[in-house]
């Protein structure tokens, strides 16, 4: 019976996941954290994993996390997600924006989280993580009959669900290995670009709002040890997650529709306060390699090599073999974190900080992509219920940060986005 009981419990879980992905950005497009623990820490867990969703940090850490099942659910909202436009229009070929402040709509999503991790015996374990690495969305209305790019609404969403199967041993009580074999699916749809058509080398796949799937695969490896009484270190690297292409906006990406997933690393800490009498200190840095996906990090400079036409023609035009994209700078994270007990729950504290991924001169395109939150305050807590269940509470707030910049179409021009968020995200644990 209770095996029964267990097996629905998980397939519910997978099917919810499946049916409600959502789209988020904190840090560029990845998440701040994963696991509603880590959330409360600003993300901060390489070395110090406590759920069944550790692996999505590191892959090591389910060798130390004992047999159990985590559901979380997370309402992201990223609100205002606001562009700026200062500056007189110019004729063609100047490509001008309406000077105006819009803000977008659609400002609450929802996402599912789903970790197990199975003990084999004390030294292996295995599981399965569902989650989402992050994403976009934007969509701006008409206004007065003009659009952003003057086609209407224009706007993206970007979803992508990571799906991590994991494996870890322990090397010896306290030290282990782990892996992670991560399939990935994304899918993607775009509005609102048919003025670019002159710049794309494949115009009739540059916009129009249909939805465009691909999948891929990549790798996660991590190391767990303590290595003093209370002090544990933690590392963990992601590879690139090659993913096939948009084949729907083969005119909009660079390398005909290319968009994988960019490798990450990150190296932390842990430290036990007296035993853990007055609590631990979390610290993770976190390394996303924005370069590695020329979609993303192509400046949008690469146009000027572009032949308008139908098609364009050369290598930086929308779609070419080094198309214009949006500008992303490699960046890197530091996060910090606080648990302590108190009154027989856990609480935790947290504050992250990463670079901007948007150089003033990518302003334009990032219209569509405002990701410029540079500030995470985090608050979370567990309270557990009997001696095998948990509740489980995070909250984040993102302060607003605004970038501004040249139309680099106009340089006449001048363009401001910003974007500020909320995060809270509540979760149930079984303990097997």
């Amino acid at each position: 019976m209770k095996k029964a009981v267990n097996k629905s419990l998980l397939a519910m879980a997978v099917a919810s996941i499946l049916a409600a992905p959502a789209a988020q950005a904190t840090n560029g497009y990845f998440m701040h954290g994963y696991s509603t623990k880590d959330k409360g820490l600003a993300g901060a867990g390489v070395a110090f994993s406590q759920d069944a969703l550790a692996s999505s940090s590191n892959p090591a850490g389910m060798a130390f996390v004992g047999t159990r099942l985590d559901l979380g659910a997370e309402l992201f909202r990223p609100s205002p997600r606001s562009y700026t436009v200062t500056g007189t229009p110019n004729p063609p070929p100047a490509f001008s924006l309406t000077p105006r402040n819009q803000e977008s709509v659609n400002d609450n999503f929802i996402l599912p989280s789903f970790g197990f991790n199975y003990m084999l015996d004390n030294n292996n374990a295995i599981g399965l993580a569902i989650y989402g690495n992050g994403g976009m969305n934007t969509e701006y209305p008409v206004v007065n009959s003009d659009g952003v790019f003057h086609s209407g609404t224009a706007g993206v969403n970007l979803e992508q669900l990571l799906f991590n199967f994991s494996y870890a041993y322990k090397l010896k009580a306290n030290q282990a290995l782990g892996v992670s074999l991560i399939i990935a699916a994304q899918r993607f749809r775009a509005q609102g670009l048919e003025q670019f058509a002159p710049f794309s080398v494949d115009s009739n796949n540059l916009s129009g709002n249909r939805q465009s799937l691909s999948y891929g695969a990549g790798v996660k490896i991590g190391y767990q040890g303590e290595l003093a009484e209370g002090f544990r270190v933690g590392a963990s690297y992601q590879s690139k997650i090659n993913m096939g292409n948009f084949d729907e906006y083969s005119g909009l990406f660079a390398e005909g529709g290319g968009f994988d997933i960019p490798s990450t690393y990150t190296l932390g800490f842990s430290y036990d306060i007296a035993q853990k009498k007055y609590g631990t200190i979390v610290a993770d840095y976190q390394r996303i390699m924005y370069s590695d996906v020329a979609s993303i990090s192509n400046p949008i400079a690469n146009i000027h090599s572009c032949t308008p036409g139908a098609p364009a023609t050369g290598a930086g035009c929308l779609g070419g073999s080094n198309g214009a994209g949006f500008g992303w700078q490699d960046i890197g994270i530091i996060k910090l974190g606080y648990q302590w007990n108190m009154v027989n729950m856990d609480w935790r504290v947290g504050y992250s900080h990463s670079d901007q991924p948007i150089p003033n001169s990518e302003v334009l395109f990032n219209i569509l992509a405002p990701a410029t939150p540079q500030d995470h305050y985090t608050f979370g807590l567990t309270k557990n219920i009997g001696s095998n269940q948990e509740l489980n509470f995070a909250l984040m707030y993102a302060a607003d940060k605004s970038v501004t910049g040249p139309n680099a179409l106009d340089p006449s021009q001048t363009v401001k986005i910003q974007m500020s968020q909320v995060d809270f995200q509540a979760g149930w644990a079984w303990k097997f």
